[in-house]
């Protein structure tokens, strides 16, 4: 019998060629670049790389074929934080994918979105991110800027995938702290990018969990005053069910 070898690597060769195939994404996830080399990064903004998020990106990647047509979460530790059973309880059959890392910025978000969500073949796609953009007092600006970029990829991708685009809660962590009035001019932000798109549906998880001057109402909040309590995922879920009804998001055994 002949050697398979020749075949296998002209194979590789003809599959690396093609756009967008690289070795890294038939192998695993595009690697981080240096977080110093502030031109390998896509989009404005604070760059944050820690190794728990190449190890987060590893795991998504053994679990691709599992989530596709996933309604898939991204975002940073606020979406990470989800419990599957908490979710699996809120939409009974719902195929939900979490892709939140911890500490993740907008620009790291969009650095990995075609791989972890687009690249998934999602049902629909819910994105909060901007307070690590936030708390390394990025530009509240720029953080829109970079989501505004994620929703010309959808655009792209598939003019009719559903996405919920999320204003982030309050945050008052010491040592974290937000600069005066950013939160409140990214949501603003956050809002506009909703309008003129069909696609999208934007939702307010600032209000839920704050109070009337805009500060964290803490039993919706950890200790911090930046991760949610279960109580605060629970009041979310107030917001975010009749959302996914409303987009026919209902699970696989529900009619």
């Amino acid at each position: 019998m002949k050697s398979l070898r020749p075949i296998l690597l002209t194979a590789v060769c003809i599959a690396s060629s093609l756009p967008g195939v690289t070795h890294a994404q038939v192998n695993g996830p595009t690697p981080y670049p240096d977080a110093k080399n502030e031109a390998a990064w896509p989009g404005k903004g604070p760059i944050r790389s820690f190794g728990w998020m190449v190890d987060n990106r590893k795991y998504f990647w053994t679990q691709r074929e599992k989530a596709k047509g996933a309604v898939v979460l991204v975002g940073d530790s606020l979406t990470a934080g989800w419990k599957p059973d908490v979710l699996a309880a809120a939409f009974p059959g719902l195929k939900i994918a979490n892709r939140g890392v911890g500490g993740d910025t907008s620009r790291g978000v969009l650095f990995r979105f075609k791989e972890d969500v687009l690249d998934l073949q999602p049902r629909a796609v819910m994105l909060l991110v901007g307070g690590n953009d936030l708390s390394a007092h990025g530009d509240p600006k720029y953080a829109a800027e970079n989501m505004a970029i994620m929703l010309d990829m959808v655009q792209a991708h598939d003019p009719d995938l559903p996405v919920i685009l999320a204003q982030g809660p309050p945050s008052a962590s010491p040592e974290a702290p937000h600069k005066p009035g950013a939160r409140a001019d990214l949501n603003t932000r956050i809002a506009k990018l909703a309008e003129g798109r069909k696609n999208v549906t934007l939702v307010d998880l600032f209000t839920p969990l704050a109070t009337a001057d805009g500060k964290p109402v803490p039993e919706y909040f950890a200790k911090d005053l930046v991760h949610i309590s279960p109580a605060g995922y629970q009041k979310w879920l107030t917001v975010l069910v009749p959302v996914f009804d409303k987009l026919g998001l209902k699970g696989a055994a529900q009619p």
